[in-house]
């Protein structure tokens, strides 16, 4: 085995590409599997191992690359089975496969606060208990917790990191601006507490070496904050108007958004902090704005 371990990643959406792409230098080699033979064609271009789910002839090849990871990084989401019911696609393919891995050492499970429900505005650490309120969260919490079992039987602890409302490059109230897509939605008393991807790459790291058995942690920032404030704050940012105010009531949301509105919890990020030892880079949307500005976002 190289001397970094190599690592497995499941599903290389907006928070894993990030990691996968910042982060490579720290592993011997990083593999990937998705969906698609053209996303496949396009990460192995630029340098990675990947492996196309819907290729038959890519199937050996995962499973012999898994072998010799040390370390997994799990992005893909809990969907509904045949039956309805919550399944993990991971688990349900590859659970197995990771069981017999000889290399394996640590698995990091990305989820999310949605799995607490809603705390009244209350602030909450990882001893709240969760209350999911729609069935995404449900096959979450569900997945975390078979994710978490599997590591302890395999000896190789399971990390599941919550986090919340994921941003970044390309991913901003600066790029929605300058799309016309911003929107300022005011619902009274209601928060967000958010994460920019770079913050979410320093939780991994310090999962993959936390010692101690699996556990999960809420990965924040320091400031749940209301939506409109965000908006507000990247249009002075930009030197332009805001978009103005609509009431929630009012409000043209899709079902998934509209259900967000319907949670509300100040999520405490002290001990992602204190006991897993993540500095964030960017404590609240300031300074991730003001960053991402600099580099060019929304211009």
């Amino acid at each position: 085995m190289s001397e970094t371990p190599d690592l497995f990643v499941f599903g290389m959406g907006y928070s894993a590409g990030h990691y996968a792409r910042t982060r490579a230098h720290a592993h011997g080699r990083v593999w990937a599997s998705v969906r698609s033979r053209e996303k496949r064609d396009r990460l192995r271009a630029q340098g990675f191992g990947a492996f196309a789910l819907e290729d038959e002839a890519d199937a050996q090849p995962l499973r012999d690359a898994l072998a010799r990871c040390a370390r997994v990084l799990v992005s893909t989401p809990p969907v509904a089975t045949a039956a309805g019911e919550a399944g993990d696609p991971t688990l349900a393919a590859f659970g197995e496969a990771l069981r017999q891995a000889p290399a394996l050492a640590r698995i990091v499970y990305l989820s999310t606060v949605g799995v607490y429900g809603d705390h009244s505005g209350a602030w909450i650490d990882e001893s709240a208990q969760p209350r999911p309120s729609n069935q995404r969260s449900l096959w979450r919490l569900a997945a975390e917790a078979h994710w978490l079992a599997l590591g302890a039987a395999r000896g190789a602890p399971a990390h599941v990191l919550r986090l919340a409302g994921i941003y970044g490059p390309g991913q901003n109230a600066l790029v929605n601006l300058k799309a016309g897509t911003a929107k300022r939605i005011v619902k009274p008393g209601q928060v967000f507490n958010r994460i920019h991807v770079e913050d979410i790459a320093r939780a991994i790291d310090a999962a993959f070496l936390v010692e101690g058995p699996g556990a999960a942690w809420n990965v924040s920032d320091d400031e749940p904050a209301p939506p409109q404030d965000v908006v507000a704050y990247a249009a002075q940012l930009l030197g332009v108007a805001p978009p103005p105010e609509i009431a929630f009531e009012t409000a043209q949301l899709s079902p998934m958004a509209r259900s967000f509105y319907g949670e509300c919890k100040r999520v405490s990020n002290r001990a992602m902090k204190e006991r897993l030892g993540v500095r964030l880079a960017y404590p609240t949307y300031r300074e991730a704005l003001r960053a991402l500005l600099e580099a060019g976002e929304g211009r």
